[in-house]
Parts: structure tokens; C-alpha cells; sequence
């Protein structure tokens, strides 16, 4: 059965409508506005703190703004972990010598500019992996509702702690923190992972779904090939202006996917879900369905084409 088409009928069901493409952006404007959130409020925590100095160097004598101040010297968070106290001194004292005092008395400003200068270069470094980490979120609480309106229960993975936990009845913004996910269906045990490195193929995968338990997982460490059910490729980016890029990055993994399970006697699903679809590659991806290469692929931004491939993922 052609279970893609319960919810594509053409190739240009999977294009990415204008009005798709606008809410995109704007959702990933949100998530940045809230993921600056901090950085403003740790600006004004230093401005209130340097505001004590009269003069730059007086603020090497105020405690406590000392990671401020390296931040403002263009040091980032990682980075000043490596640094020696000397190292730290010497980016201080080059920041009040060469930008804060030819600012005169408005060194305070000069130095808050230059803190949101690289907290912004570290929230954009964030933002380039938003789109991914939106689109798994949607997903996820999309297979969650599928699974709860059908009364199956499961287990999730978090993702720091890599704990098993079990459903509860308030599972609001789990999705925040969910790496994997676990249920019973009619055909037994299915375990989805999101972003794994397949021993087989030796490279990442967005998502695997199995037909172990997590215990059954642990002790294979994934090298039984017959436990892969379906393998998916995740791009949330919204710029129709890379979509073809994420396509193709996508088509190659699991062209990659395909040939070494192939070569070993696998043949495991294979599906693409993307936010980004142009016209081209909308036919691409039909003609991969048709020609039964693709097993099942659906369009980000489209809720009911989301709820239909999560239904089938439920279901497998």
C-alpha cells in the first residue's frame, strides 16, 4: 500500500505554500527573541554592575564582572575556558585600553555595545540549528498526539540525562528535551531515536525507528539490521532559498542509507520530511515515492500531512 498517498495526491502537494514559508519566519523570530532573552537580561546585570566604575580600569576592581568583561573583549564562553589569569587580564586590559577609554565617560555603553556584540555572534551560532530543533519538536509532539488519541502509551528518552521515562498525564513541553521515544503497537515493541549514527552506515541519521525495546537497543548497540523499521531525514529550514541544498544533503544520506543496507540484506523505509519544498524538488520526491525509493515523505509546514506520516510511523 502507498501510504503516502493518504495525504499526497501530486508533487505539488508537497510545495511549500507563501503563507508557510512567512509563518516559518516568523516562528524562527520568536525562538530567537526568546533565546536572546537571557543575553539582554545579562547586559543590563552588567551595565548595572560597571555603572559603579568611574573610570574603565576601576572596573577590573569591581567583582563578579570579570566573565562580563571577557565576553566584552570578544572571548567567548568556551573559549575562556581555556584561558590562564594572565590570558584574561591581557584581553581586559587590551578591550578599556583600545575601545572603553576613547569612549571617554560613555565607557559603560562602549562596553555593553561590545558584550551584545559577541553574545550576538553566540546566538546566531544557536539559530543555525533552530530550524532542525524546531522541526523535532513539531514532529514529536505531533507522534505524541497520535499516540495518546490512540490510547497507546510510551516512554521517552531524555536527552541530557539519556533516562527512560514513563508517560505521565501532564506531558507538556517534553519535547523540549525528548532524544528518544518508545511505544507497543498491534505488531509489538517500536523504539524511535532521533539523530544516531548508524554502525552500518557510519554516519548521522535524523531519525531510526526500530523494533527493539531501549534495553534490546543497549545491548545491540544498534548493529542488528533487522531491527531497523524506517530511516527519515528531518530539514526544518524555512529559506526556500536552501531548500534545495537540504535535499539534497538528505537524498545523499539516505541514497547512503539505502546501498549499505542493501549490500547486507536490509531494506528498511526510508522517508524525507522537509519545511522548505520548491516546485523541483516536489517532483524529485514524487518520482522517489512512485518509484517506491521513498516510502513516505510530507511537508513540514502542512499539519495534515505531518499527523498522516506520524500515524504511519506509529503504525509500521
Amino acid at each position: 500500500m502507498n501510504f503516502y498517498k493518504n495525504h499526497l495526491q501530486s508533487s505539488n502537494d508537497l510545495v511549500t505554500t507563501y503563507e508557510a514559508t512567512r509563518a516559518g519566519f516568523i516562528a524562527l523570530a520568536l525562538e530567537k527573541n526568546r533565546k536572546a532573552t537571557p543575553y539582554v537580561a545579562e547586559a543590563r546585570a552588567l551595565q548595572n554592575m560597571a555603572s559603579l566604575a568611574k573610570t574603565p580600569n576601576e572596573l577590573l576592581d569591581i567583582k563578579d564582572i570579570e566573565a562580563g568583561l571577557l565576553i566584552a573583549s570578544g572571548v567567548s564562553d568556551k573559549a575562556r575556558h581555556h584561558f590562564l589569569s594572565e590570558d584574561k587580564l591581557e584581553a581586559i586590559h587590551h578591550l578599556i585600553n583600545n575601545f572603553l577609554e576613547p569612549a571617554g565617560e560613555k565607557f559603560v555603553e562602549e562596553l555593553i555595545f561590545r558584550f551584545l556584540l559577541t553574545r550576538g555572534d553566540t546566538l546566531g551560532g544557536t539559530m543555525r540549528n533552530v530550524g532542525g530543533a524546531l522541526a523535532q519538536r513539531k514532529l514529536t509532539r505531533t507522534i505524541l498526539s497520535t499516540l495518546t488519541i490512540a490510547g497507546i502509551s510510551y516512554h521517552w528518552q531524555h536527552l541530557k540525562s539519556s533516562q527512560w521515562i514513563d508517560k505521565t498525564e501532564e506531558d507538556a513541553d517534553i519535547e523540549l528535551a525528548l532524544r528518544g521515544l518508545s511505544w507497543r503497537n498491534d505488531k509489538g515493541v517500536r523504539t524511535l531515536i532521533y539523530n544516531l549514527t548508524i554502525p552500518i552506515v557510519k554516519n548521522n541519521v535524523d531519525l531510526c525507528l526500530f523494533n527493539l525495546s531501549p534495553p534490546e537497543l543497549e545491548i545491540t548497540k544498534y548493529q542488528s539490521l533487522e531491527s531497523y523499521i524506517a530511516i527519515g531525514e528531518l530539514k526544518g529550514g524555512v529559506d526556500p532559498a536552501g531548500a534545495d541544498e537540504h535535499w539534497k544533503t538528505a537524498r545523499t544520506a539516505l541514497e547512503r542509507v539505502r546501498n549499505s543496507f542493501s549490500k547486507a540484506g536490509g531494506v528498511p523505509h526510508t522517508f524525507f520530511i522537509g519545511a522548505a519544498i520548491e516546485n523541483k524538488m516536489s517532483i524529485e520526491i514524487w518520482e522517489q515515492l512512485e518509484t517506491k525509493i521513498l516510502s513516505n515523505a510530507a511537508n513540514l509546514s502542512d499539519e495534515n500531512q505531518v499527523i498522516s506520516i506520524s500515524q504511519w510511523l506509529c503504525n509500521l
